[in-house]
């Protein structure tokens, strides 16, 4: 029997178990999984959001799929990398990630990660907050624009440098992290996903050296 990967995130008087490194992996990890697969949300009984992830993601990138095993690695969660190559004429990889079975953290790992770094980016400027605060909340918006990238349907014109996407939340993510960056963003919705871009040059730049490992905001969870 497969594994059904089901566990109830804590609630809101619970203290949250990830550190400010650990939230960053997580909201990354579920990014990247938001750029693949939409959430599979349903209603307990009582009334508490129960959120599955998939037991399999796949990637049609390899370094996607290496960087969403390093981050599970950070908590670790254990999974297999199966490759595969398809098509004739146009060949292709598809990099798959399966979970390995009895990991219960796994789903309230990654939703604490999305909920937690969502709410950082989403929520608006809190008067008298530290310099930390802000450089966080900007790791974050690296983060979340790095797993697009990585992910998402990269769509890269001479005039712009943008991802097509599926997940709405997502987008909009994005939209607020680019300006937490400092680069205006635009969100065009398109047949069945959403296009966000931003201005080929400076910002475009400026998004390309965030997402960097290492770069400046200083990252945590490189």
């Amino acid at each position: 029997m497969k594994p059904t990967l089901l566990d109830r995130p804590r609630s809101a008087s619970t203290p949250h178990p990830l550190d400010w490194p650990s939230l960053a992996a997580a909201f990354e990890a579920a990014c990247l999984l938001r750029c693949v697969n939409a959430p599979t949300t349903i209603r307990h009984r009582r009334g508490a959001p129960v959120v599955r992830p998939p037991e399999s993601v796949e990637f049609n990138r390899e370094d996607a799929a290496q960087r969403m095993r390093h981050l599970l690695d950070r908590f670790d969660v254990s999974v297999s990398h199966e490759r595969a190559v398809g098509g004739l004429r146009r060949r292709y990889e598809l990099h798959r990630l399966t979970v390995s079975p009895a990991q219960p953290g796994y789903a309230a790992m990654l939703y604490t990660g999305w909920r937690r770094g969502r709410g950082e980016l989403l929520g608006g400027p809190m008067p008298g907050a530290s310099g930390l605060r802000r450089m966080r909340r900007a790791q974050l918006a690296a983060a979340a624009w790095r797993a697009a990238l990585l992910a998402g349907g990269r769509h890269i014109r001479r005039h712009i440098l943008g991802v097509r996407l599926t997940d709405r939340e997502l987008a909009a993510v994005l939209v607020r992290s680019a300006a937490l960056l400092d680069v205006p963003a635009i969100l065009r919705p398109g047949t069945g996903c959403y296009l966000v871009s931003v201005a080929q040059g400076p910002g475009s730049e400026r998004i390309m050296q965030a997402t960097e490992l290492g770069a400046t905001p200083p990252g945590v969870i490189g």
